[in-house]
């Protein structure tokens, strides 16, 4: 049975959209060279990955000849917003300031680190100043 897609992205679908955004368009074969220098992948686990892509609305593809040629239908920027909305629904009771607490907690940050994050917090509090 097959296992059911999963709606945020997995971390194989991320390297594929990594490849895109860098590249802008790119052929199936192009995408499984790009990935196989840092580990080999399957020509058509690519496509496979493609077609759950397409599915999901994430790329679009035009023909070229016998080839399709595929591009990002999301920015880098809207997927890091996706992932933390889910991040946030999921663990963080869809808190960003949990979420923020948990980051202060466990992670050693810099003062400089936390010094910025203050001042974004103050500036996003002041009217008329966007952080």
């Amino acid at each position: 049975m097959a296992r059911p897609s999963s709606p945020t992205l997995t971390d194989s679908e991320r390297r594929i959209l990594e490849v895109l955004w860098k590249t802008k368009e790119a052929s199936v074969r192009e995408v499984a060279d790009a990935l196989s220098k840092k580990k080999p992948v399957a020509y058509t686990t690519v496509l496979t990955m493609f077609k759950v892509l397409e599915k999901k609305g994430l790329v679009t593809y035009r023909s070229e000849g016998r080839a399709f040629i595929y591009s990002a239908a999301i920015s880098r920027s809207e997927a890091r917003r996706q992932a933390l909305e889910n991040l946030l629904k999921s663990f963080f009771n869809d808190s960003p300031s949990v979420l923020a607490q948990h980051l202060i907690d466990e992670h050693d940050m810099e003062a400089d680190e936390v010094a910025a994050l203050q001042k974004r917090v103050d500036d996003a509090g002041t009217p008329g100043k966007s952080a």
